[in-house]
C-alpha cells in the first residue's frame, strides 16, 4: 500500500510508483495531510465527491484546503483555500470544472479548478448544509440542511423554491433520483414523498413500513435506474422499496455485529443496466461490507476496527472507492482488485428473510429465524403465493452449475439465454464476455517471451504478400502470427493462417495478449482435426461437413456434384478466413456471439447453414468461376436466419454423423504456460522442413550467384554512368570554354572601349580642372590684392585716428601745463611775498646755487641729447638692417612664387612622377634658404638688440654714478629746496592727477633718473625742454615692441606663403 503526504504542497503526484492493490484489501493509495510546521498536526479531510467521468475527485479538510485528485493523470491540486470546514461537496455539474461547497458559516460557494476563481456565493440556509444532490442535467442543485432544503437554479445561481417544515418534523435527506426528474424528500418521521422537479407537484408517497420491523430511516440509496430505494438506520435491517411498485418488497438483515447503518450505496455495475444489485453497507464498526441485494452474498468488505471509515463515495463507473477513515485521512480502493476473488464461498452471514408480496404485507410473512445449517422457509400464506429466497452455502451447489461458472461472476447458461433473446452480446460489454466464455489465462510472461523471440523468418516479408495500408494493424498482425509460430512449427508453414487470424487482430489490435489467446483458443478448439492431413486441406472436416450437408439437402449437394465442386470449394474458403470475407463486421461479431457460447462444432454447423440458406443463389450457378466468386465475396443474407438455421442442424443432426461426436468439448489454456500443440502429422512436417531447408539453400547460393552477376553488372553500368558523365561534362567544359572566350572578347572591346572614353573625360577633366585653377588663381590674386588695399587703408585710418589722438592729447597737455603755469606763478607771488625778508639774504647764495644747477642741467641735458643721438643713430643702422632683410625676404619671397610658379607650368606640361619628385625637391630647397634667412634676420636683430640693451645699461650706470655724486655735494642747499619744492608739487600733483595717471607707464620704464633729480628738473627746467624730453622717451619706448611686432607678422606672411606653395602642387598632382 502506497501513502502520500500532501504537507501543504499545491501540486504533485498522488503514487509515485505503479499501484498494484492487493487482493485482500484493494488499497490503491493512502492519502494523509499533515502540516510541515515545528508540530506537525494531521488536517482531517471531512468531505469527497466524485465528478461525472469518475476519474477524478474533490476532497476538502477541516480547514477549508480543497484539493482535485486525477487518479488517470496521477496528479493533485490545490484549488481552493477557504479558510473554513466544508460540511457538503458537489463535482458533478454541467460545467466539469466547477465544484458547489457547503461551508461552516452556512453559505454555499461555486468555485472553478481551473482557473481557482470563485464563481458564485449563494446564501439562504440558516443552518448547516449536510447534503447537496445535483441533477441528472447539471442544470439544478439542492441543499439540505436540518431545517429546511432550497433548491437551486445553477445557470443564474438563483434560489427557485425554498422547503419549509415544521420544526417538530426534521429533514434527514433530499435529493433528486437519478435517470428521472422526480425528487425525493424523505423526513425523520418515516415519511416519504415524491415531487416533479419542474412544478413541484407531489406524484406520491409511500407507505408506512410494518410496524414489526419499523426502523427510523437515517441514511437512503437508490440503484441508478431509480427503481430501488435502500433505506436503514439504528437497526441491523434494510428495507428495500420498488419505487415503480411503490412499496417495500424486501427486508434484509445484516450481521448481529450490525447494529447501526450510517451509510448506504449502490456499487454500479457494468451488466446491470443501472439496476445496481451490489450495496455497500457502512456500519457503526468502521467496516464497509458489499452484499448483492439478489443472492444476499457477502462480496467484500473495506475497513477494519483499527482504521475505521466514517464516510464513503463510489465512483459512477464503479472503478474505485474513496472512503474517508476515522482518523482524517483518505484511502482510494480499485473495485476491480476486490472483486477477484468474489465467486469463492464466503460464510453465510448475509440472509433474505422474505421476498414480499405485491399486494399485500403482513408482518408474519416477513419475520424467519435463523438457525444453523439450512435456514427454513417460512410458511405460505394462504391468500397469496410469497416467493422466499434462502441463503445456501456455497458447498451444497450442483456439478452443473458449477460446470456453468465463468470468470468474473458470469454464468454461461444465463449468457446463453440472453444471446438467445437478443441475438447478441451488448457491444459495450462484448469483448469482456469473450473473455469470460474463453476463459483466457493472460499469461503475460509466456506471452513476453514469445515476443521476445522477435520476427519470425516466414513472416518476414508479409506486408508483399498481405499490403496492409495500416502500419500498426501490419505490425500487431506480423508479431502475432509470429507468435503463433513460434508457440508451433506447424503455423510457419500454414498458409492460411493471417486469413484466419486477420479479424481477430483488427478487432484486438490494442491488447495483443488477448488477441494471440483468443487466435489460439480458437485453434485449440474450433480447428480440431484441421491439421491431420497437412499440408492438404482437413479432409476429415470436410467430409463432416459434407455428411452434414447430404443429409439435409441432398438437392445442393447434388448440384455441387453436377458441377464439380467439392467441399475445398464450398466449405474451405468460409473456414480458412472464418467467414470474415463474407459478412461484415457486425455479422461477423454476431455470428461470433454464437460460436463462441456454443460446442466447437457449432462453426462446422454454420458452414452448412450458410450454404442452405444461399441454396437458390447457388442451385442459379453453373459455372466453378461462379461458385468461386460467391465463397469469396460478400452476399445478400440476413444473418439471423443463418443463426436460426444452425441452431436447427444442431438439434436435428443425427448423433452418427454429428459433428460434436467427433469433435471434444471445451478446453481453456492452461495458465502460467501454454498447452503444446502437436496436433498434426510431425513426418509430413519434417520431410517438409527438409525440403524447404534444402529449397533455401538452394535459393541462397541462386541470390548470391544472382546478387553478384547484379553486382558486376551495376559496376559495368556504373561505370559506362561515369564514362558517359565524364564525356558530357567534357563536352560542357569545352562549350563552357568557349562561351567563356567569347565573352571575355567581348568583354575586352568593351573595356577598349570603356577606355578611350575615360581617357576622353579624363582630358576634359584635366582641361576644366586647368581653367578653374587659372580663375581660382586670378581670383586669389585678386582678393589678395584687395586684403592689401583695406590693410593698407585701415593703417591710413589708424595713423589718422592716431595722430588725431596725439594732437588732442598734446592740447590737452599744453593746457594743464598752462594751468600748472598759472598756478605756480600765484605760488611764486606768494612766495616772494612771504619770502620778501629772506630774499635779500639767501639772493646770492641762490643765484650762485642756480648757476651751478645750470650748468649741471647743460652739462646733463647735453649728454641726454647726445644719448638720444646714438640711439637714434642706432636704431636707424637697424631699422636700415632690417629694411633690407625684408627687401631681400620679399625679394626671395618673390623669386619662390615665380619658381613655384614655374614648377606649376612644368608640372601642367610634365605628369611623369620623375619631374614632379624634382619639383618637389626644389620647392622644398627655396622652403628651406627662405627659413634660414629668417633665422639670419632674427639672429641679426637679436644681436643688434642685444647690444642696444647693452649700451643703454651702460649709459644708465654713468648717469647714476654723476647723479650721485652731484646729490652728494648738493645735499645741505637741497633739504630747504627739497621741503619749498613738495609742497608746490603735491599741490601740482592734485591739480594734474589726470595727467599723471596716463604718463605713469612713461615714468616708470625711466625710472633710472632719481627722484631728487626729477624734482629739481621740474622746477628748473623749461616746460618746452621737459615735453619734447618725454616724447622722445615715449618714441623710444613704443619703437621697439612695434618693430618686434612688423618682425613677427613677415615671419608668419613667409610661412602661410610657403605652406601655400606646398600644398598646391599637391592639389595639381591630384
Amino acid at each position: 500500500m502506497q501513502s502520500t503526504d500532501l504537507r501543504n504542497k499545491e501540486s504533485g503526484k498522488i503514487w509515485h510508483r505503479k499501484p498494484s492493490p492487493a487482493t485482500r484489501d484493494g488499497i490503491i493509495v493512502n492519502i494523509i495531510h499533515n502540516t510541515s510546521d515545528y508540530h506537525p498536526k494531521v488536517l482531517r479531510f471531512l468531505n469527497v465527491a466524485f465528478d461525472g467521468t469518475g476519474d477524478c475527485l474533490i476532497a476538502g479538510d477541516h480547514q477549508g484546503n480543497i484539493y482535485v485528485f486525477d487518479l488517470c493523470g496521477n496528479r493533485f491540486n490545490l484549488v481552493q483555500r477557504t479558510a473554513q470546514a466544508c460540511t457538503a461537496l458537489a463535482f458533478n455539474l454541467r460545467r466539469k470544472s466547477e465544484f458547489l461547497v457547503a461551508l461552516a458559516d452556512y453559505s454555499i460557494k461555486c468555485f472553478d479548478t481551473v482557473t481557482k476563481e470563485l464563481v458564485s456565493w449563494m446564501r439562504g440556509h440558516e443552518s448547516s448544509v449536510f447534503s447537496i444532490s445535483v441533477h441528472a442535467s447539471g442544470k439544478y442543485a439542492i441543499t439540505t440542511s436540518s431545517d429546511t432544503a432550497q433548491l437551486w437554479d445553477l445557470d443564474t445561481f438563483q434560489r427557485k423554491r425554498k422547503l419549509n417544515i415544521r420544526q417538530s418534523v426534521g429533514i434527514q435527506k433530499v435529493f433528486f433520483l437519478p435517470l428521472s426528474n422526480t425528487i425525493l424528500s424523505c423526513f425523520k418521521d418515516n415519511s416519504i414523498f415524491a415531487w416533479e422537479c419542474d412544478t413541484l407537484f407531489c406524484k406520491y408517497q409511500l407507505p408506512a413500513p410494518p410496524e414489526s420491523s419499523s426502523i427510523l430511516y437515517k441514511v437512503f440509496a437508490v440503484t441508478r435506474d431509480g427503481r430501488i430505494l435502500a433505506a436503514g438506520g439504528k437497526s441491523n435491517h434494510l428495507h428495500l422499496w420498488c419505487l415503480e411498485a411503490r412499496q417495500l418488497f424486501r427486508i434484509i438483515q445484516m450481521p448481529t455485529k450490525v447494529r447501526a447503518i450510517r451509510h448506504l450505496e449502490f456499487l454500479p455495475d457494468s451488466f446491470d443496466a443501472g439496476s445496481n444489485q451490489v450495496l455497500g453497507v457502512l456500519s457503526q464498526d468502521g467496516i464497509m461490507r458489499f452484499i448483492n441485494t439478489q443472492t444476499c452474498k457477502l462480496l467484500f468488505e473495506i475497513g477494519s476496527l483499527d482504521e475505521g471509515i466514517s464516510s464513503s463515495v463510489i465512483s459512477p463507473h464503479g472503478r474505485y472507492i474513496a472512503s474517508i477513515l476515522e482518523n482524517g485521512s483518505l484511502n482510494i480502493y480499485s473495485v476491480q482488485a476486490l472483486t477477484q476473488e468474489i465467486n469463492k464461498p464466503p460464510p453465510p452471514l448475509v440472509k433474505v428473510i422474505e421476498d414480499l408480496p405485491k399486494n399485500k404485507l403482513s408482518s408474519s410473512d416477513l419475520k424467519m429465524k435463523v438457525t444453523s445449517g439450512r435456514v427454513q422457509q417460512p410458511a405460505k400464506s394462504r391468500e397469496s403465493k410469497i416467493q422466499t429466497r434462502i441463503l445456501k452455502q456455497d458447498l451444497t451447489g450442483n456439478f452443473e452449475s458449477k460446470k456453468n461458472e465463468l470468470p468474473d461472476g458470469l454464468n454461461k447458461k444465463r449468457l446463453q439465454i440472453l444471446l438467445k433473446g437478443y441475438g447478441e452480446y451488448p457491444t459495450k460489454y462484448r469483448m469482456f464476455i469473450w473473455r469470460s466464455l474463453l476463459q483466457l489465462p493472460e499469461n503475460h510472461t509466456a506471452f513476453s517471451s514469445l515476443i521476445d523471440k522477435g520476427t519470425h523468418v516466414a513472416f518476414l516479408n508479409l506486408q508483399k504478400k498481405y499490403p496492409i495500408k495500416s502500419r500498426k494493424l501490419l505490425r500487431v498482425l506480423q508479431r502475432t502470427l509470429s507468435s503463433l509460430a513460434h508457440w508451433s512449427v506447424i503455423f510457419s508453414d500454414t498458409p492460411y493462417l493471417p486469413l484466419l487470424a486477420f479479424p481477430f487482430v483488427k478487432l484486438f489490435q490494442n491488447n495483443q495478449l488477448i488477441c494471440f489467446e483468443v487466435i489460439a483458443t480458437l485453434i485449440m478448439n474450433w480447428c480440431q482435426h484441421w491439421f491431420e492431413y497437412f499440408p492438404n486441406p482437413p479432409i476429415n472436416i470436410l467430409s463432416m461437413i459434407e455428411n452434414v450437408l447430404a443429409f439435409h439437402d441432398k438437392e445442393l449437394l447434388q448440384h455441387f456434384i453436377d458441377h464439380d465442386i467439392t467441399s475445398q470449394l464450398y466449405a474451405w474458403p468460409l473456414l480458412e478466413t472464418v467467414f470474415s470475407e463474407v459478412l461484415t463486421r457486425e455479422e461477423w461479431l454476431k455470428l461470433f456471439d454464437n460460436i463462441f457460447s456454443n460446442h466447437p462444432s457449432f462453426l462446422l454447423m454454420t458452414v452448412v447453414a450458410y450454404n442452405i440458406c444461399s441454396r437458390v443463389p447457388l442451385l442459379n450457378c453453373n459455372l466453378k468461376d461462379d461458385f468461386e466468386f460467391f465463397f469469396h465475396h460478400r452476399n445478400n443474407l440476413d444473418i439471423n436466419v443463418v443463426i436460426r438455421q444452425v441452431y436447427h442442424l444442431m438439434e436435428t443432426t443425427p448423433t452418427a454423423i454429428h459433428p460434436d461426436s467427433v469433435l471434444h468439448v471445451f478446453v481453456a489454456l492452461t495458465k502460467g504456460q501454454y498447452p503444446v500443440f502437436n496436433q498434426y502429422p510431425k513426418f509430413t512436417m519434417d520431410c517438409q522442413t527438409q525440403e524447404r531447408e534444402r529449397i533455401r539453400n538452394d535459393e541462397l547460393d541462386y541470390l548470391r550467384e544472382r546478387q553478384t552477376v547484379e553486382d558486376m553488372q551495376a559496376e559495368v553500368d556504373q561505370q559506362r554512368v561515369e564514362d558517359e558523365a565524364w564525356y558530357q561534362n567534357q563536352e560542357l567544359l569545352r562549350k563552357a570554354e568557349e562561351t567563356k572566350r567569347e565573352m571575355l572578347l567581348q568583354e575586352e572591346e568593351k573595356m577598349i572601349q570603356q577606355r578611350q572614353r575615360l581617357a576622353a573625360v579624363k582630358r576634359e577633366l584635366k582641361i576644366k580642372e586647368m581653367h578653374l585653377q587659372d580663375d581660382v588663381r586670378r581670383r586669389f590674386l585678386k582678393l589678395q590684392q584687395d586684403q592689401r588695399e583695406m590693410e593698407l587703408r585701415r593703417l591710413d585710418d589708424e595713423i589718422g585716428r592716431k595722430i588725431y589722438m596725439r594732437d588732442r592729447e598734446i592740447a590737452a597737455t599744453a593746457k594743464d601745463l598752462e594751468m600748472r603755469q598759472l598756478e605756480l606763478e600765484s605760488q611764486k607771488r606768494l612766495y616772494e611775498k612771504n619770502l620778501t625778508q629772506n630774499q635779500e639774504a639767501v639772493a646770492k647764495e641762490m643765484r650762485a646755487d642756480a648757476d651751478a644747477y645750470r650748468q649741471k642741467v647743460d652739462l646733463e641735458e647735453h649728454m641726454f641729447h647726445k644719448r638720444i643721438e646714438a640711439g637714434e643713430m642706432q636704431s636707424q643702422k637697424t631699422q636700415k638692417v632690417m629694411e633690407e632683410n625684408l627687401a631681400k625676404a620679399e625679394q626671395a619671397c618673390l623669386n619662390t612664387d615665380w619658381q613655384i610658379q614655374s614648377l606649376h607650368k612644368q608640372k601642367c606640361e610634365k605628369c611623369d612622377d620623375l619631374q614632379r619628385n624634382e619639383c618637389y625637391q626644389e620647392v622644398a630647397k627655396l622652403l628651406r634658404e627662405n627659413r634660414r634667412k629668417e633665422i639670419e634676420l632674427l639672429n641679426a636683430m637679436v644681436e643688434e638688440e642685444a647690444k642696444k640693451w647693452k649700451e643703454a645699461e651702460g649709459k644708465e650706470f654713468d648717469l647714476r654714478s654723476a647723479k650721485k655724486a652731484s646729490a652728494l655735494s648738493d645735499a645741505p642747499r637741497k633739504w630747504f629746496l627739497k621741503q619749498e619744492i613738495n609742497a608746490a608739487v603735491e599741490h601740482a600733483d592734485n591739480l594734474c592727477h589726470k595727467e599723471k595717471s596716463r604718463f605713469q607707464n612713461e615714468q616708470e620704464d625711466s625710472s633710472c633718473l632719481p627722484r631728487a633729480s626729477q624734482l629739481n628738473d621740474t622746477s628748473e627746467m623749461d616746460p618746452s625742454t621737459q615735453i619734447s624730453l618725454n616724447r622722445r622717451a615715449v618714441e623710444w619706448d613704443t619703437s621697439g615692441p612695434n618693430l618686434i611686432k612688423k618682425v613677427r607678422n613677415l615671419r608668419q606672411r613667409l610661412t602661410a606663403q610657403a605652406r601655400h606653395r606646398c600644398q598646391t602642387p599637391h592639389l595639381l598632382a591630384t
